[in-house]
C-alpha cells in the first residue's frame, strides 16, 4: 500500500488554497491542502507498524513550531505546477529530515521545498498566465504546527488519514 506523511494547515489556510485548488489542481479531490513532509512509499501492513513507532518518536522529540507562507512561486520549467511558499526554517527542515532517515529513509525523487499546491497539471500557456498573475501577490500567514499525519492511498487514488501524530506530546 501507498503511504505518505503531511501537515494539514489551519482552516483558514485550506481555505485560501483552495478557492485556487478548486479551478487548477487536478488532484482537488484526492487530498485536502497539504505540505508533505515524506513523498509517497510502499509497505505493507506489517512495516507500517513498526514505522509508526518511529514517526511516534519522532513526534513525541519535536516540539510545535511556527510556518510561514509568504508567496507564490512555481517549479515550472520542471513540472507546470503552482504553489504557496512555505518560508524554509530549522524546525521544518529538521522533522524532513527525521521522516526520510533511519528505517524510513528512501530515495528521494525532488529536493524538500516546503509548500502548499495550488496547482499542478497544467498546460504550459495556463501555467505561465496563472503565474504571471500571482507572482505579484503577497500571502503573509503565519501559524503554528503542532501535528502531522500518516497517509494511505485508497485504490481510486484519494488520500486517507492512517494516523495523526501531535508534537512534543505523549500518547
Amino acid at each position: 500500500m501507498r503511504y505518505g506523511i503531511a501537515i494539514f494547515p489551519s482552516k483558514k489556510l485550506q481555505d485560501i488554497a483552495n478557492s485556487y485548488r478548486k479551478r487548477y489542481d487536478a488532484h482537488y479531490s484526492k487530498i485536502p491542502p497539504h505540505l508533505t513532509l515524506k513523498e509517497a512509499f510502499e509497505a505493507d501492513e506489517e512495516d507500517i507498524k513498526g514505522l509508526v513507532k518511529d514517526i511516534r518518536k519522532i513526534a513525541k522529540e519535536t516540539n510545535p513550531f511556527s510556518i510561514e507562507v509568504y508567496k507564490f512561486s512555481s517549479f515550472y520549467p520542471v513540472t507546470n505546477t503552482i504553489y504557496m511558499k512555505v518560508k524554509e526554517n530549522g524546525e521544518l527542515e529538521n522533522l524532513h529530515e527525521k521522516l526520510n532517515s533511519g528505517k524510513l529513509a528512501a530515495a528521494r525523487k525532488y529536493q524538500f521545498v516546503p509548500h502548499i499546491t495550488i496547482g499542478q497539471e497544467l498546460d504550459n500557456d495556463e501555467c505561465s498566465d496563472v503565474y504571471g498573475r500571482l507572482r505579484l501577490e503577497t500571502i503573509n500567514h503565519e501559524e503554528t504546527i503542532d501535528r502531522f499525519s500518516l497517509l494511505y492511498q485508497l485504490e481510486n487514488g484519494t488520500w486517507t488519514v492512517y494516523e495523526t501524530f501531535l508534537l512534543g506530546k505523549e500518547d
